[in-house]
């Protein structure tokens, strides 16, 4: 193939940066403005009660960081957490593995428990070993929502739960980058103290902001730790906020996006945007069957409904899928990352998606399988999921 470029849409199914609608777009296409003037608090001020309404909390206090998810994490340890404080933490995937590698970082103590990757938050071990911890020392638990790396979502009330049952006061903190907005997440149910999340998924905007809440628990923690902060700090963030400002030069298109982000999500309806999530994620799950291949998930309970992680057969290297789909078929699927490199290929389906883009991303994945010599059914997964599709439409007739 030559390098000129392929005329039409890239079909972009990695599971974020997802698609952005047009809308979006064209909200973020604005000219430079004082980030000082009267009327920027025009801008901000509604965006912190309408994030509050997706995380679902009355009680917490919303934040956005002009970051990545990552900038969020280590937003939400510096700002409750000291230096040489116990956490606790399970590692099932890449990014569950990269929240202990930050922790430990910023000098904190992690309490790491191994789970299979392919399965997700195991509440027993979480409320076993908080019942050992008679002292109370640790301080906080970390919790993955959504594993983007194997396509696994957890129970969060169940590991809420754990913790009550052990009468444990530790915080939980949640990361739901890959889930909030596309998942339903509720923050206040669940007893949440912080939650973090990124533009580039649910939110489907450019990556760059940190998008979280904090419980006042969190935040009265932070009044009591010693870690060095300044950038991420709460209060800077808190005072500035309530008057329609921030601490330092916002990004203003992002915040032009997310206004415009918010409204298409409440047009849609949050409980319409998670039931069109599981709709499509399960197009893809029948997919998979009719392939006779296997997600990464090991069990249907943890299936994710923004990201399947797909397994190749054995003897098969799935970064060639991969590399087959972008340069010939001009569609980007997830690689596998770490422990499951060269073995999962990953689609994903969250954001601005309908059925039939996503019947377009499984059409490339069965192409470039069988240029790679995986011997499935040509057409069998498009099938498959087709018949779920017309099944139970989204858009009745």
């Amino acid at each position: 193939m030559s390098n000129s470029r392929i005329p039409g849409r890239n079909f972009l199914f990695v599971p974020g940066p997802t698609n952005l609608p047009d809308r979006v777009q064209r909200a973020m296409m604005v000219a430079s403005e004082d980030h000082r003037s009267p009327t920027f608090p025009d801008l901000v001020k509604p965006l912190f009660p309408q994030l509050k309404k997706v995380f679902e909390t009355d009680a917490g206090h919303a934040f956005i960081f002009p970051a990545s998810g990552t900038g969020g994490w280590e937003a939400a340890i510096t700002n409750t957490l000291s230096p040489g404080d116990k956490v606790l933490a399970q590692r099932f995937g890449q990014f569950s593995h990269l929240w202990i590698d930050l922790c430990g970082r910023l000098g904190l103590e992690v309490i790491k428990q191994e789970c299979p990757w392919g399965t997700g938050n195991d509440p027993e071990k979480i409320e076993e070993a908080l019942r050992a911890d008679k002292n109370h020392e640790i301080k906080a638990v970390l919790a993955t929502h959504n594993e983007t790396a194997t396509g696994v979502t957890s129970d969060i009330g169940a590991v809420r739960k754990a913790i009550d049952n052990a009468k444990h006061p530790a915080l939980l903190f949640v990361d739901g980058v890959s889930s909030v907005a596309s998942l339903p997440f509720h923050m206040d149910k669940w007893g949440v103290d912080v939650i973090v999340s990124g533009s580039q998924k649910g939110f489907m905007l450019p990556a760059g902001l940190a998008l979280m809440a904090a419980s006042p628990k969190a935040i009265e923690a932070g009044k009591k730790n010693s870690s060095r902060r300044a950038y991420f700090e709460f209060q800077d963030m808190i005072k500035n906020n309530e008057t329609g400002y921030f601490p330092y030069t916002p990004s203003i298109p992002l915040l032009h996006g997310l206004k415009e982000a918010l409204a298409i999500l409440f047009e849609e309806g949050l409980d319409q945007v998670y039931k069109r999530h599981h709709h499509l994620a399960e197009g893809v799950r029948a997919a998979v069957g009719a392939w006779g291949l296997k997600p990464c998930a090991k069990e249907a309970k943890w299936n994710s409904d923004t990201v399947t992680a797909i397994v190749v057969p054995e003897g098969y290297d799935a970064a060639k899928v991969i590399s087959t789909a972008y340069k010939r078929y001009n569609l980007a699927l997830g690689a596998g990352l770490s422990e499951v490199a060269g073995k999962v290929f990953r689609i994903g389906h969250l954001g601005d998606l309908n059925e039939l883009m996503l019947l377009g991303a499984i059409a490339g994945a069965e192409m470039a399988m069988l240029d790679n010599g995986i011997k499935i059914q040509p057409g069998s997964g498009v099938a498959a999921a087709q018949a779920v599709y017309r099944a139970d439409p989204l858009l009745k007739a």
